[in-house]
């Protein structure tokens, strides 16, 4: 898609920041789920929600002025499809969460643009993952929106050059709580899963197993991706995890598959992290939280050879997503 044209395009709704922070404030009050159970009324709604009723009203009103809720009649509201799908997100935009985390982290943007590392310690006193570390609660909510309640059960499959004859294992590396794992598992009744993430994702797994009837089937391995990983198996799976490091970071992560895959001639299978050449860098919010990157595969090409693996199909697969898969080099 081409880009707007300059000479037509509304640079002060592009500056606008009060719109956003209202829906963050309205979706951490809960305030449509309150209109959803029959509270309407402003100074009811207020009181459900435990805030001022005016500051409330102000808010509101901004936001039906936007299409986000209606107002059929003064100081009362009513939901629409908007409202909806603010209420649907809430739990990822609660400024008590994982949403604070990322709409503050915005706030960070210019040291990121200006030096090129993360500076997510600057605001909340820690680099992202050991700030999640020292927040479960967090953590579990960061784990959730990377699993089905944020991103849906994924319904794809992974096409493998050469197909999935012969292939009995599989290992996924950074899984989170093992959705798409489950996914493949329930596809390939012949194959055998492990989920590899800290302790305390995996900890959380067993239900996504258990929806797809596998949990026969599958190991969980709690620990970091950076040591050693469970060596021998056919495919190596790595699902939006390089799109969360810098480039040091992923080619450790890349060779540590490597090694592991070596001994049976497996395959490492890399879903985010790569663009096509011809796609023009996007601004993501892992470059803000983590200094993550996505590499052009030209690039990825030069970086997997590094650790002494090499592409051997890059592509659109039928579940949308740019599927790269790598083996060791000859």
């Amino acid at each position: 898609m081409a880009p707007p044209d300059g000479d037509n395009v509304d640079l002060g709704a592009l500056l606008d920041l009060t719109t956003p922070w209202c829906l963050h404030v309205l979706a951490t009050l809960g305030v449509a789920d309150h209109i959803a159970a029959g509270v309407t009324g402003i100074d009811e709604l207020a009181a459900a929600a435990g805030c001022d009723a005016g500051a409330l009203h102000s808010v509101l009103a901004h936001v039906v002025g936007m299409g986000v809720f209606r107002e059929p009649e003064p100081g009362r509201f009513a939901l629409n499809q908007a409202a909806e799908d603010l209420r649907s997100a809430a739990p990822f935009l609660n400024l008590y969460g994982i949403g604070s985390r990322f709409a503050l982290a915005w706030g960070s943007l210019l040291a990121y643009v200006r030096t090129g590392r993360p500076a997510y310690h600057q605001v909340f006193g820690r680099p992202f993952w050991d700030d999640l570390a020292a927040h479960p609660a967090i953590a579990a909510e960061f784990d959730a929106l990377m699993g089905p309640a944020g991103h849906g059960v994924p319904d794809y499959d992974i096409d493998l050059a050469g197909g999935w004859d012969g292939v009995r294992s599989v290992v996924d590396v950074g899984g989170g709580t093992g959705s798409l794992l489950a996914e493949l598992l329930r596809r390939h009744p012949d194959v055998r899963g492990t989920l590899l993430d800290l302790p305390g994702t995996v900890g959380r797994a067993r239900r996504s197993f258990e929806r797809v009837g596998v949990e026969d089937r599958v190991t969980t391995v709690g620990q970091s991706f950076f040591d050693p990983l469970p060596s021998g198996a056919d495919v190596y799976v790595l699902k939006s995890v390089l799109n969360d490091w810098p480039e040091r970071e992923t080619v450790a992560i890349l060779r540590r598959c490597a090694e592991a895959a070596a001994p049976s001639g497996g395959r490492i299978v890399v879903l985010g992290g790569v663009a096509p050449d011809d796609q023009p860098p996007r601004l993501t919010i892992e470059m803000v939280l983590v200094g993550g990157r996505t590499n052009s595969l030209a690039g990825f090409r030069e970086l997997v050879r590094t650790v002494g693996l090499e592409v051997v199909a890059a592509g659109v697969q039928a579940s949308g997503r740019y599927v790269v898969e790598c083996r060791c080099a000859p």
